[in-house]
């Protein structure tokens, strides 16, 4: 990979070296795996859900000191204040990633102000469009395939172009089944600046995931994986795609919604106990959490969000191996499936 240089507008704008930024996973993409990332040469982004402000501003001080070339933090407005935003301006943050909810406009520009540039996580064109007149900088387009909070209602590969000729004047990162070089040379193939990459990095040595949950992901085949709405009392009526375990089984077919919406939660079960940012809570059934290293329970019952480039993820490796493996294997793809294919 060292004298292969994959050149694309976010690659210019940000200066890193590959195309290539790890999904701002809730709990997972903690600071070593964002630093992980930028030390390879891609962008980090940190996934700020449910950070208590000074944690997140702990983290982004300890992502700064390795002094990347680009990071950045995703947020989801319902777990998040303008006490985030105000840490995101203190602390510097080159890019602010929202997804799912509507950010307040007041974040927006004192974001902007700040010289923060603003993107936005979309799964439709018409999401795309809105996301441009509310002045977004970068797009990250999310295919129905990939883990994780999932709204889209195609594939990645049949989303991405379409959100490109409708807003071509945007940076655009595809997301959703990326976990090797062949999706990353598709992904830019199809017009995509960067790729954005979460199920394939759960399986790194730096993700803050459980052990036993980055082993499932790594056993885990293309069909292991269902798009539902079980889990999150926290998130409700929010689809996830995630693995298939013994509560998915057993909810992802049936018409009527999980207990959690008729059930009060003191009638809920515990199936764990869980450690976050310093608080320890019990887990009850149908919590929308991820595993932890920390966690302790039956990881039959937790929501193991992951999508299907599972069926490409086959080993545990260190972040820089990951992508270093992943745009390598792109430039094979380029140089000698495609290179050949053209004919003078």
């Amino acid at each position: 990979m060292e004298d292969f240089v994959l050149k694309t507008r976010i690659t210019e704008q940000y200066g890193l070296k590959v195309p290539f930024i790890n999904a701002g996973m809730a709990f997972i993409a903690t600071a070593p795996l964002v630093r992980a990332v930028c030390k390879a040469g891609g962008m980090g982004m940190l996934g700020a859900a449910a950070m208590p402000p000074d944690v997140l501003q702990a983290a982004i001080r300890d992502i700064k000191a390795a002094d990347p070339a680009c990071f950045g933090v995703d947020i989801i407005a319902r777990f998040s204040g303008m006490e985030h935003i105000e840490v995101c301006v203190t602390e510097k943050v080159p890019v602010v990633v929202f997804f799912w909810d509507d950010a307040p406009d007041e974040w927006l520009s004192r974001l902007r102000t700040a010289g923060s540039h603003i993107w936005f996580q979309v799964g439709s064109v018409d999401e795309a469009k809105a996301a441009l007149r509310r002045g977004a900088q970068g797009l990250v387009v999310q295919g129905s395939e990939a883990g994780g909070h999932n709204r889209a209602t195609a594939a990645t590969f049949s989303l991405l172009p379409a959100v490109i000729d409708a807003v071509p004047s945007v940076p655009v990162v595809a997301a959703g089944g990326i976990a090797d070089g062949r999706t990353v040379a598709a992904a830019l193939a199809l017009g995509a600046d960067a790729v954005w990459v979460g199920t394939r990095l759960v399986a790194s040595f730096e993700a803050y995931a459980h052990p036993q949950y980055k082993d499932r992901i790594v056993a885990a085949g293309v069909e292991d994986t269902a798009r539902h709405l079980i889990f999150g009392p926290e998130f409700p009526d929010a689809s996830t795609r995630g693995l298939r375990n013994r509560i998915v089984r057993e909810w992802e077919r049936r018409d009527d919604p999980p207990p959690y919406l008729s059930v009060p939660d003191s009638e809920l079960p515990v199936i764990g106990q869980a450690r976050l940012y310093g608080q320890e809570f019990p887990m009850k059934r149908f919590c929308g959490f991820p595993p932890t290293p920390e966690f302790t329970g039956d990881l039959e019952e937790m929501s193991l969000l992951a999508g299907e480039s599972v069926g490409q993820t086959t080993r545990l490796m260190n972040a820089a191996g990951i992508i270093d493996e992943m745009i390598s294997g792109a430039e094979a793809v380029i140089r000698k499936r495609l290179g050949p294919m053209v004919v003078d």
